[in-house]
């Protein structure tokens, strides 16, 4: 009988979005820059210098300024937008810029301007992350000056961690954690245990990265979803995922891992650690991470960078998988990408992970562990899923995958049965 730990099975709910939330990556540009003359006359550029105004007001931690950009009729956004301003006050922020994408017409003295905020976390981005917002402003006064009525995120765009309430800012060793609601001994905890990550996997991933990790962790897995633009019943049972883009441009900031602090909370130390390894893995290995990545392939190998940290043997790994295959159950070929929706049926889902921990695993023990990582690497390098993985297949381990799935097929019998 599988032995099972109450941590093993609770780390079954630790998932990662895989198509998720993706924050765009974006080069830095001026605020004004964008749309010429989009709904008339200098309407885009003035707005422009309207959010220019607002940008450096918040890097100034100016509150007058601030709210000198605001609509003065529009009290109740005002005072929420002081509140917002404030909750920002501890982000260490490097840079905060609007750039100006379209511009149309409302009325007579009112448009609707589709913005990108972009900013950077000092010593964590390497690039702007990017916010769709789309913001209203108005014309006031003789001098027909444009003020900002009202902020709101772009339809389908996910919400910031400062929306939510008061920012508390911890600064681990390599981590940064930023909570909203939660006690500051909770969120040092995660940044102990994010430190304990970001060497984990620089010692297996041999690739450069920056070895560095933002934690968000929201008040709620309510407020969780909001940061990810996504229906909360999809996130009830995961404790983490991360943020980020795929496709290796090199410009590419540090991802956000985002906590569900309830689910995370269920588990021990080493579900903690499991699952802060594992998501602090997708951060490292994203510029390797492309649409060519099959979902077993990023997520076998995130949890094979986390659990080679930890004594456990596959039964105590794979419960739910160990059950299957000793019921007779056994797989006829390797986890889709379907398999691993958040939709899915829990033990299904636990199931994907585990068969693709275990084909992760038996790439490591027969063709080695520098294999596995050129293996994920080269599957990476291609634009398009057609055929990536069976050219990598062929060049790298040297196999097909009809024979990789047979030998898979083998190992978890072996490793299970």
């Amino acid at each position: 009988m599988a032995v099972r730990t109450q941590d093993a099975r609770r780390e079954r709910t630790r998932r990662r979005s895989t198509a998720g939330a993706v924050l765009a990556t974006l080069l830095l540009a001026p605020a004004c820059a964008g749309p010429q003359d989009s709904a008339g006359g200098l309407t885009a550029r003035e707005v422009g210098a309207t959010l220019d105004r607002r940008a450096t007001a918040v890097m100034e931690h100016d509150t007058d300024a601030y709210l000198a950009a605001l609509d003065p009729r529009a009290a109740s956004f005002r005072a929420a937008q002081r509140t917002e301003l404030h909750n920002l006050a501890d982000v260490p922020l490097e840079s905060w810029a609007y750039k100006v994408k379209d511009v149309s017409a409302k009325g007579d003295g009112e448009v609707t301007a589709e913005v990108e905020l972009r900013y950077r976390i000092k010593g964590y981005d390497k690039a702007p992350m990017s916010s769709s917002r789309t913001v209203e402003l108005v014309r006031r006064g003789e001098g027909r000056t444009w003020y900002i009525a009202a902020d709101r995120a772009a339809d389908g765009a996910p919400g910031q961690l400062w929306q939510q309430g008061d920012v508390e800012v911890v600064r681990g060793t390599s981590s940064l954690v930023l909570g909203v609601g939660r006690r500051k001994a909770e969120l040092s905890e995660i940044a102990d245990t994010a430190d304990r990550a970001v060497p984990a996997v620089t010692g297996t991933w041999t690739e450069p990265w920056a070895e560095r990790v933002v934690v968000l962790v929201p008040e709620s897995v309510e407020d969780m979803a909001g940061l990810l633009g996504s229906p909360a019943a999809s996130y009830q049972d995961i404790a983490a995922v991360t943020t980020g883009e795929v496709g290796g441009s090199g410009r590419a900031p540090a991802d956000r891992v985002i906590v569900n602090p309830q689910a995370y909370a269920l588990l021990g130390g080493f579900g903690q650690r499991v699952v802060l390894t594992h998501e602090t893995t997708h951060v490292a290995t994203r510029a390797y991470t492309s649409p060519a990545t099959p979902v077993w392939l990023s997520e076998g190998f995130a949890d094979w960078t986390a659990y080679r940290q930890e004594s456990r043997t596959a039964p105590e790994v794979a419960p739910e998988l160990a059950e299957a295959v000793r019921g007779g159950d056994l797989p006829a070929g390797l986890p889709t990408d379907e398999d691993f929706g958040f939709g899915e049926d829990p033990a299904k889902l636990s199931r994907a992970y585990e068969g693709a921990w275990l084909a992760c695993e038996m790439i490591a023990r027969d063709w080695g562990d520098e294999q596995l990582i050129a293996f994920y690497k080269a599957v990476g390098s291609r634009a398009g899923r057609d055929g990536a993985v069976e050219q990598a297949m062929h060049t790298v381990l040297g196999t097909t995958p009809q024979d990789f799935t047979a030998h898979w097929r083998e190992y978890l019998s072996a490793q299970l049965g």
